[in-house]
């Protein structure tokens, strides 16, 4: 009762092992418990992240009722045949890296002191129980298959590390216990960690970083008490996995343990949703270099501006602060120099730095202009919509978009009205000063001439109104009427009666409204309603006493006609029956005299009845009862998309009158026929000489010139002063906005090998800046998911390989650059294995070259040794001859024995 009732009070958890994120748990972890020797029974509990696995071994024991003397010991279980035992009973459930859902197993001791799933020590040759392997640790991977062992059918067998390893082991798979290559080992997918196998295996192929570790270097260099560090974790739970990664003996592991290590000081890795595999090796490369920085104990140095002094003497200083700093296997590696060189455009002054770096993030080329589709809705409610093609600029706004419909139609851009239509409703109504980035590809885009310029009349107003359809059995419902059609907007003078208003939406909606009577009747009505149309009403208005106004009581030809829009089919209709008393003309229902009288004799309905909504309630202040008066105020003439009018439509009427498939039906102009010019693919040059062009700081990103004392949108150029011997180069790909997140799928054609940088380079004495690739990480797919690979270059034996998590097989050259490339890894050609150019291959060389000398020096000796004999046999068979003369083929005989 007490842990329940402790459960359902919320725990503040702390994420993070150094950057401490606080959160109120809210919804506790539940956890699958089940017993080893019946993993059917499956008993689910719910633990706060901050209980430890001791505690949830108490609550196991107390569930499954296992005596107080009986041993026992808990298994991660997280792959159908793969088992982690849970050996720190201080560990929280955050820090273990268990989710929702997982599934722990509590295995109890037998009476003969063995356990089920096997002891530290290899059983007989005919043990029957896979778990009964020898235990699994880094200095104690072995191969011992006798037959017993191969005759198993592995596949389907339960496999679990037999005793209690260190926490940050690795877990393999049975059938993977047979000599692999060195480095051609998988990783197992723990769910959407391909991102993290990805970036790995790509680190792992850096040929001088694996030396580093598989040599056991990083055990001097250790930096437990860094504060900017991990404590060492990161870089013992890395040269672990890289060491079972080139140890020859599986085809995939499982890097449970340094995925959990990771998540303990970055917790954006810590769940299994889909992340960014760059984002996860920047990480890798700041933390390996924290935990292995060789100073001990950082000084503070004062950052200096150049001054005018020379390149050469500001870049050297640069790169001697930063080495006093940071100084690790990482910055040996991955580390570079670029000058920064920033402009005020107010004062001109100019500042000047040099920043190390780790990668290059490259820019891809884009283009600057990008096509849109919108449809044209015309002011003239019988002129069909139209679709046009147009191209604007890629970082635009919505003026930009109606200035280029504008010159395709004719239409004057200061009248139209940007609108985002989706589900019969305005999803959005833009402004002229919003960006064109907030408009995606598959928005539909409705672009609206309306009479007026907003800017400038302030006598008319603009009023969205949507379509809607009543229910049948209780009239409409607020939340849930259907709405139909597509939505319009109307102008309007700021004070009308509510005749004139209901009058001006029938003659936006003529187009879409049928005749129930016959189709020659129809035919004849056609042209008169066009003539009236284009005639009285162009402008869409009801200005107080022009003819259309309809509250005259001269009869006219024309004028009656004009408001015969409601059934487009009765020329004999007098002025009134539009617009008196909220009735529908008498002619409506002429198809059912043959039938008897219609349902609407004697009396006149409209087709639809209004109401004015203003953030999703219902708005009356603009209603006067008195004269039935509709007065706009200020509140009106702010347009948008939370503010609407409603035609409400009966079911039955609806059916009749309104035709739907008009929606549907558009003209296309010829501006659609246009199919712009794709490129077909960009050089990396582009890309880098893109990243070192001039270019102007955003007003959100704007440098403080220390001579204005304010921020300005200053002008910055990137040059390249020295290029590491490891390059890492990260194609942008991604780009975020406020309103669009995409993914720019373009070829980069990247060389494979003979990359020269050395037009890019501006120091004069840079030396050698050839590069070959080792390395390639892959995204497939679009935003927010996908799929990462790598491609990698073996160190042993030359040649490429491709990994998908815990596959790998042979790659060929062709298939390495593709529009998947998102990061690419370059090693400098004056720095590859025996170049000596790192310490570890000098070192390399002085053995080879020792061990070469011992081995001629013991083969001297033993010549020595063997022409000695030689001549004591010569000696010996001179003897011989002074005395009695022996048989010659026995001399030689002996002599060759």
């Amino acid at each position: 009762m007490e842990r329940s009732t402790r459960h359902n009070m919320q725990e503040v958890v702390e994420q993070g092992m150094f950057v401490k994120h606080c959160k109120v748990e809210v919804y506790l972890t539940e956890l699958k418990l089940c017993e080893d020797s019946n993993m059917e029974n499956v008993v689910t509990r719910r633990f706060s992240k901050a209980d430890t696995i001791d505690a949830i071994e108490k609550e196991m024991r107390k569930l499954f009722s296992i005596p107080e003397e009986k041993e026992t010991r808990l298994w991660n279980k997280y792959m159908s045949n793969t088992f982690e035992p849970l050996n720190k009973p201080d560990s929280t459930i955050q820090d273990a890296g268990l989710y929702q859902g997982q599934v722990l197993v509590i295995e109890q001791k037998n009476e003969d002191g063995t356990w089920p799933r096997g002891s530290s020590t290899p059983k007989s040759s005919g043990a029957s129980n896979l778990s009964a392997l020898p235990k699994i640790s880094p200095s104690s991977l072995t191969n011992n298959h006798n037959s017993s062992y191969n005759n198993r059918n592995v596949k389907n067998s339960s496999y679990s590390l037999p005793s209690y390893p260190p926490y940050n082991s690795y877990d393999y798979s049975d059938h993977a216990r047979h000599s692999e290559k060195p480095g051609l080992c998988g990783l197992s997918n723990l769910g959407n960690t391909c991102f993290m196998n990805s970036a790995t295996q790509c680190l792992s192929n850096i040929p001088p970083l694996t030396e580093y570790f598989l040599k056991d270097k990083y055990t001097d260099e250790l930096n437990e008490d860094n504060p900017l560090g991990m404590k060492g974790e990161i870089a013992k739970a890395y040269a672990e996995l890289t060491k079972q990664l080139w140890s020859g003996k599986y085809s995939y592991v499982t890097p449970r343990a340094f995925k959990t290590q990771v998540g303990r000081f970055a917790p954006q890795f810590s769940g299994y949703q889909q992340q960014d595999s760059h984002e996860l090796l920047a990480f890798l490369l700041d933390g390996l270099h924290e935990d292995l920085n060789r100073i001990r104990k950082k000084p503070y140095i004062q950052l200096k501006d150049a001054d005018g002094r020379p390149d050469k003497v500001v870049a050297e200083e640069a790169w001697e602060n930063h080495i006093k700093r940071n100084d690790s296997i990482i910055v040996d590696i991955f580390h570079g120099l670029f000058k920064s060189t920033l402009v005020c455009p107010v004062c001109a002054k100019i500042s000047v730095t040099f920043d190390p770096f780790c990668y290059l993030t490259l820019p891809l080329p884009m283009k600057k202009e990008r096509t849109l589709e919108v449809y044209l809705v015309r002011l003239d409610p019988l002129a069909k919509t139209t679709q046009y093609k147009l191209t604007v600029p890629k970082v635009g706004y919505i003026s930009d978009l109606c200035t280029s419909l504008s010159t395709l139609s004719g239409v004057p851009a200061e009248k139209m009205i940007v609108t985002d239509i989706y589900n019969h409703r305005f999803h959005r109504i833009f402004a002229t000063n919003e960006n064109l980035s907030s408009i995606m590809e598959r928005d539909d885009i409705y672009v609206f001439e309306v009479a007026v310029n907003r800017m400038e009349d302030t006598e008319h107003v603009v009023i969205p109104v949507h379509l809607r359809e009543k229910y049948k059995q209780s009239g409409y419902n607020h939340t849930s009427t259907p709405l139909f059609g597509q939505p319009f907007l109307i102008t309007v003078p700021r004070t009308l009666s509510e005749d004139k208003l209901y009058n001006l939406l029938l003659l936006s909606l003529c187009r879409h409204l049928r005749c129930p009577v016959e189709e020659e009747e129809s035919e004849e009505t056609v042209p008169t309603k066009q003539h009236t149309i284009n005639g009285n009403a162009t402008n869409g208005i009801l200005e107080e006493g022009s003819p259309s106004e309809m509250e005259t009581d001269e009869q006219d030809d024309e004028s009656s006609q004009d408001q015969e829009l409601p059934s487009e089919c009765d020329n004999s209709q007098s002025e009134d029956s539009v617009v008196g008393d909220n009735e529908l003309e008498n002619g409506v229902g002429q198809e059912n005299s043959t039938k008897g009288p219609p349902p609407l004799a004697g009396h006149k309905k409209r087709l639809f009845t209004f109401q004015f909504n203003n953030m999703g309630k219902t708005d009356f202040s603009f209603i006067k009862e008195e004269s039935r008066q509709i007065r706009f105020d200020e509140g009106h003439l702010r347009l948008s998309d939370r503010s609407y009018l409603s035609l409400d439509w009966e079911p039955e009427t609806k059916k009749k009158y309104f035709d739907e498939t008009v929606t549907e039906d558009f003209d296309k102009h010829e501006s659609m026929e246009y199919k712009p010019q794709k490129k077909a693919f960009f050089k990396l040059n582009d890309c880098i000489e893109l990243f070192t062009t001039k270019e102007k700081l955003g007003a959100e990103d704007p440098w403080y010139c220390p001579n204005c004392k304010q921020h300005q949108q200053a002008t910055k150029k990137l040059d390249l002063w020295s290029l590491p011997p490891v390059l890492v180069v990260h194609l942008k790909r991604f780009s975020y906005s406020r309103y669009m997140r995409d993914k720019l799928d373009s070829l980069v054609d990247f060389p494979i090998r003979d990359l020269d940088m050395s037009e890019f380079l501006i120091n004069p004495n840079a030396g050698p800046c050839r590069y070959d690739l080792i390395a390639v990480s892959n995204h497939y797919g679009g935003m927010g998911g996908g799929h990462y690979t790598a491609y990698a270059k073996n160190k042993d034996d030359d040649k490429w390989y491709y990994f998908d998590d815990s596959s790998v097989s042979p790659a060929s050259e062709d298939q390495i650059v593709s529009k998947a490339a998102y990061v690419l890894f370059y090693q400098r050609q004056d720095t590859v294995k025996g170049t000596g150019y790192f310490a570890l291959d000098r070192e390399d060389h002085e053995e080879q070259r020792s061990s070469s000398a011992q081995g001629g020096a013991t083969q001297s000796e033993e010549e020595e040794e063997e022409e000695e004999e030689e001549e004591e046999d010569l000696n010996d068979n001179e003897n011989e001859e002074g005395e009695e003369e022996p048989e010659p083929n026995h001399d030689v005989t002996m002599n060759t024995n």
